[in-house]
């Protein structure tokens, strides 16, 4: 009846003070942002809406979601497969296979940067939202009925005529005030305690924000391996859309952010061996190269090569340009140029 007549403006409502009401709104908008980012960090963390529901049920049923490959390992899965069909002896496949493999471990990582933002940044956030703020919430409904109690008291002090029924009324008011006030500071106290929730959730962004750079300079690295690796493969089978088979492969410039990650690898290294065919085709001097995988001569002008073994490579002029003269020791003989990688 009293919340009734107070939403047709027929009786008085007795107003919290300044400093709970602000505590109150610092509480709601807390509680409003941090589900946002919450739900939006699920969504980055795991884009697939299936998946999220499927990992959200079985979290509330308490059982492990059963482990599925995530999309960089099935596609690393995919390019592995192809390169062995097409033969891993072959540049393409080759290619493919390196490709296949820097997927496969960047999947890795994936899972580790869902793993450690689910521990450290959503689970405390999750704890507030269903935890804290639902206590919060239940005490705010508990004030908002002592201070009915009390404004349906003063409400019946103020139609009291007899002299019994003013003391019974008064007496009334004095308890209903009483526990209005009790309740006030336990939502209080509670209610300061959201500072110390945003001092906790600083903690866990921290954690986030470590945990997704980890992953980055993983990628990172990964990506830059591969590049070198594909880098010892010649230009010419690297080249296209038409352009000159001499044009050596474009070297990624390391973002000063992640210069630290790469500092332990020789300057330079991932664009040396991508143009250092198309250099020792210009010039007279040889270079010391490493055999990828083994190789049989098709006959006796030709050198049969041992994988990861390092030889001897030089150019001759108008020597067909799929192939270099290698030398192990006394031995000589054309090398495909495929089969090798060179060393500075």
């Amino acid at each position: 009846l009293q919340f009734t007549e107070e939403k047709l403006g027929q009786a008085e409502k007795t107003e919290l003070d300044a400093h709970l009401e602000n505590l109150l709104s610092k509480a709601e908008c807390t509680k409003l942002w941090t589900e946002k980012i919450m739900k939006q960090t699920e969504v980055l963390l795991q884009p697939n809406p299936n998946a999220r529901i499927e990992e959200f049920v079985y979290e509330k049923l308490d059982r492990k979601a059963p482990s599925r490959m995530n999309n960089p390992e099935l596609l690393g899965q995919y390019m592995i497969e192809a390169g062995n069909e097409f033969g891993p002896g072959t540049a393409y496949g080759n290619a493919l296979i390196k490709c296949g493999e820097t997927q496969k471990r960047i999947g890795t990582a994936d899972r580790e940067l869902i793993q450690t933002s689910a521990i450290n940044f959503l689970t405390p956030l999750r704890n507030f939202i269903e935890g804290d703020y639902k206590t919060i919430t239940k005490e705010r409904k508990l004030l908002q009925n002592k201070r009915l109690d009390l404004d349906a008291a003063k409400t019946r002090l103020k139609k009291a005529k007899v002299a019994e029924a003013r003391a019974a009324s008064e007496q009334e008011v004095r308890i209903t005030q009483s526990e209005f006030d009790r309740q006030a500071e336990i939502t209080r106290l509670l209610l300061e305690g959201i500072s110390s929730t945003h001092a906790h959730h600083l903690r866990c962004l921290n954690d986030f924000v470590e945990a997704q750079m980890t992953y980055y300079a993983q990628c990172y690295q990964y990506m830059l391996d591969l590049q070198k690796q594909l880098g010892s493969f010649p230009s010419t089978f690297l080249s296209n859309n038409n352009q000159s088979s001499t044009t050596p492969v474009q070297s990624v410039s390391t973002p000063s952010a992640l210069a630290s990650a790469s500092a332990s690898l020789p300057s330079g290294s991932n664009s040396v061996v991508t143009s250092g065919i198309s250099e020792l085709k210009s010039c007279s001097g040889s270079r010391k190269a490493r055999v990828l995988y083994d190789y049989d001569a098709a006959n006796s002008s030709e050198l049969s090569l041992l994988a990861d073994e390092v030889i001897t490579v030089y150019s001759i002029p108008g020597m067909d340009s799929d192939w270099l003269m290698g030398e192990r020791g006394n031995q000589k003989g054309k090398v495909p140029i495929t089969y090798l990688e060179l060393l500075n």
